[in-house]
C-alpha cells in the first residue's frame, strides 16, 4: 500500500489508471463486495482523463495565442494574449508536476492541437477583418517546436 500512496502523490494520472484496473481485476475475480465494480473504476480513471483534457486545453491556448500575436496585426489585446501564454504555460508545469506521465503524451498532444489552435486563431482574426488569404497561408505554414510552446519563447516583434 505505501507504493500506491506515493504513486498518488507523486503521478496522479498512472494512479488512477493503477487503481481503475485493480478495481476491474477485483470485478473479473467476482469479488462479494456490493460495490458497482466497473462504473467505481470509470469514474476514477476519467479524473486522469481530465488531467490530459486540461493539458490540451492548455496547449490549444498557447497555440492560439502565439498565432495571434505573430499574424495579428492588433495592438491593443497583445498584452492580455502575453498574459494567457504565461498563465497556460504555468499551469502546464503544475499538471506535469502532479502528474508527470503526461509528458509521455506531450508531443502527441502538441500535434493534435496545433490545428484546433489554428482554427481558433483564424476565427478570431475573420471576426476582427484581420484575415486576408496571405495571413491564413502564413498561420497553415507556421510551425513551432515543444520547446517555443512549452518554453519561454514568444515570437519576435510582439
Amino acid at each position: 500500500m505505501p507504493d500506491v500512496k506515493r504513486l498518488y502523490d507523486e503521478d496522479f494520472v498512472a494512479w488512477s489508471k493503477e487503481q481503475a484496473g485493480a478495481l476491474r481485476a477485483e470485478a473479473r475475480a467476482g469479488s462479494n463486495q456490493k460495490i458497482d465494480w466497473e462504473n467505481l473504476a470509470e469514474e476514477i480513471e476519467s479524473l486522469g482523463i481530465s488531467q490530459k483534457r486540461e493539458l490540451r486545453s492548455q496547449v490549444q491556448r498557447i497555440i492560439h495565442h502565439l498565432l495571434k500575436l505573430e499574424h495579428s496585426p492588433a495592438r491593443e489585446p497583445r498584452r492580455r494574449w502575453d498574459e494567457s501564454i504565461g498563465d497556460a504555460r504555468s499551469e502546464i508545469e503544475l499538471l506535469l508536476e502532479d502528474s508527470p506521465s503526461l509528458a509521455v503524451d506531450i508531443l502527441s498532444v502538441l500535434a493534435e492541437e496545433f490545428g484546433r489552435g489554428s482554427r481558433k486563431a483564424i476565427r478570431d482574426l475573420e471576426k476582427y477583418g484581420e484575415l486576408t488569404p496571405a495571413v491564413r497561408a502564413r498561420i497553415h505554414a507556421t510551425a513551432y517546436t515543444p520547446e517555443q510552446i512549452l518554453g519561454d519563447w514568444f515570437p519576435p516583434g510582439r
